[in-house]
This record gives C-alpha cells, sequence and structure tokens, in this order.
C-alpha cells in the first residue's frame, strides 16, 4: 500500500478565498486590457467624426443645416481670433465658480447634517424635493427681476441647479453607512463626534464626489440656459446669438466648448472620486 504525498486543497468556498481586493492585487490586467477603454473610445469618436465629414461633404443638407466637423473647426479656430471670446469664457467661467463653489459649501453641510439628523432631515425633506422636482428654467424670470440681467441672476440659476444633486448624494453617503461598523466603533466606546469624523465621514466620500460630478453638469446647464435668456456676454449668449443668426458651426463651436469644459471636469472628478474610494472603512 503506497503512501501518497497529501498537498493542501485548493479553497473551495468563499470563506476560504482571500478577500476580493486582495484577489485584484494579485491578478494584474495586462497593458492592453488597461487601455482598451481608451483605445475603443477614441476609435469609436474618429469613426462618427469620417462619418460626418462624409455626411456633410455630400451636401445631403445644405451647411445651415448640417455643417462638418471642418466647419466647426473653422469657426472655433475664429472664435479664439478675436477678444470677445475671452470675455465670454471670463463671464462664464465667473459665474460658474461662484454658483458651484457656493452649492459645494452649502450642499455639503446640509447633506451632511441631513443624513446625520433624522429630524432635521424631515424638516428639510419637503423642500429639497419640491426644488429638485422644480425645472430651473421657470425661476429665471423671478431671478432676473430681483437681480437684473447682470451676473447674480446667473449665479442664482447655477447654484440652485447644482445644490441638490450634492445635498442628495452627500445625504445617501451618510445613510448607507453599514450598521456593523458603527456597532463596532461603539462598542469600542467612541463618541458620535469621532464616529462621524473616523467612519461615517470617509465612507460617505465617494457618494460626495458623485454629487459634485453630477452637480458640475446641472451648473453647465444653468449657465447656458440663463445667458441663453438674458445677458450680455458668456458662451450661452454666445449661442444664442449665433444660433439667432444662422451661424450653425459658430453656434456648435460653442456647444462644444461648453461640452468640451463639462467633460473635462467631470474627468477630474471621477479620478478624484476613485482615488477616494479606498478611503471607505470596511470590516476585515
Amino acid at each position: 500500500m503506497s503512501i501518497q504525498s497529501w498537498e493542501p486543497a485548493a479553497p473551495t468556498t468563499t470563506l476560504d478565498r482571500p478577500p476580493a481586493q486582495e484577489r485584484r492585487s494579485i491578478v494584474k490586467p495586462s497593458r492592453g486590457k488597461q487601455y482598451e477603454p481608451i483605445v475603443i473610445g477614441t476609435f469609436s469618436v474618429i469613426l462618427a467624426l469620417t462619418a460626418w465629414q462624409l455626411v456633410a461633404n455630400a451636401r445631403v443638407m445644405p451647411i445651415l443645416f448640417l455643417p462638418g466637423p471642418n466647419d466647426v473647426a473653422q469657426a472655433f479656430v475664429k472664435l479664439f481670433q478675436t477678444d470677445d471670446i475671452w470675455l465670454d469664457i471670463g463671464t462664464s467661467g465667473a459665474e460658474l465658480g461662484i454658483g458651484y463653489g457656493m452649492a459645494i459649501a452649502i450642499g455639503l453641510v446640509t447633506g451632511l447634517l441631513m443624513g446625520w439628523y433624522t429630524r432635521f432631515q424631515y424638516a428639510l425633506d419637503p423642500f429639497v424635493n419640491f426644488f429638485y422636482s422644480t425645472p430651473r428654467i421657470v425661476l429665471i424670470p423671478l431671478f432676473i427681476i430681483w437681480f437684473g440681467i447682470d451676473m447674480p441672476s446667473k449665479i442664482a440659476v447655477i447654484f440652485l441647479g447644482a445644490l441638490f444633486p450634492i445635498i442628495i448624494n452627500t445625504m445617501a453617503g451618510v445613510r448607507n453607512t453599514e450598521a456593523a461598523l458603527l456597532r463596532v466603533a461603539r462598542s469600542f466606546g467612541a463618541s458620535d463626534a469621532l464616529i462621524f469624523r473616523r467612519v461615517v465621514l470617509p465612507g460617505s466620500v465617494p457618494f460626495i464626489l458623485t454629487g459634485f460630478r453630477l452637480g458640475i453638469g446641472h451648473a453647465l446647464t444653468g449657465v447656458v440656459v440663463a445667458e441663453l435668456i438674458a445677458a450680455r456676454h458668456g458662451v450661452g449668449q454666445l449661442i444664442a446669438i449665433a444660433g439667432q443668426t444662422f451661424q450653425t458651426p459658430k453656434m456648435l463651436a460653442g456647444v462644444i466648448l461648453i461640452a468640451g469644459t463639462g467633460m473635462l471636469l467631470t474627468t477630474i472628478l471621477q479620478r478624484i472620486e476613485n482615488r477616494f474610494q479606498a478611503w471607505r472603512p470596511q470590516l476585515r
């Protein structure tokens, strides 16, 4: 009777396997897989632009209705050959920075309080739901009456647009803190202030940054909509004037300027969000 050498069996249950985070660190994606999203995304954009240019070159429709990428690129270059574009960008940038900054400051504090204190949430929930469900465009005439057509009315629209996604996501982050983590912290005698600072706040950071990312889109929409209705300067006003004077390539150039700004800011916030995922406290 032969004696066979004993070898440890491979893990067969989820309890025997290493945690998911350790498994991911063991098996690293190849370089091809790492750059696959960028390559495929770039290829799809180039393909779409090529198809757009071919259709435009065929002149199925006049340039007024369907300018090609080359027409839009030429209009974009002409925009930056004048001094007015810098005034428009500076005006829209200042409105966006002030309105969005105010939304972050007030929305972050309000969301944390609503998530941590249940009665505070009960008190503010009707107002948050009401204003979040109300299209901000219907309030623009009221803001113009209150603040005029200058910068304050635009800041008010941008502020309201970005405020409520930040509040809702921040509150959700606090509310979604794992109950087991709270029980463990309290079992060690941690005070509410310490639990909030060491457990709740780090766990809410990904939700908070998601709210910031969603708020960017609403804030840029507020910039364009407010300037389309009444403004002296701004990218939205540039788009409005170009559309009214049938300068379609120039109008699309303004749209691309706004969209490119939104994509850049969203990408930056998404990278920050991914970086802070490791902040979330977890039970080992």
